[in-house]
């Protein structure tokens, strides 16, 4: 199959954490994966597979940590 563009907003924590290997696997073939995700959150950093966008939110990483 042909790379395809994916756009992805996905939710903090081990929903992120099973769709990470999913969005490696589509990066291996040919996929431009863009992931769209708040500052602030616990799980989602750069990577090579996939180009991280960020938005600001009116929270602290603290504020977070200490929700969860």
């Amino acid at each position: 199959a042909a790379g395809g563009k994916l756009l992805v907003v996905p939710m903090d924590g081990s929903h992120w954490l099973s769709m990470r290997s999913v969005l490696v696997a589509l990066s291996q073939k040919e996929h431009k994966i863009i992931i769209v995700a708040p500052e602030v959150n616990l799980n989602m950093k750069a990577s090579e597979y996939y180009t991280l966008k960020t938005y600001q939110v009116p929270l602290t990483r603290e504020e977070l940590e200490a929700s969860m």
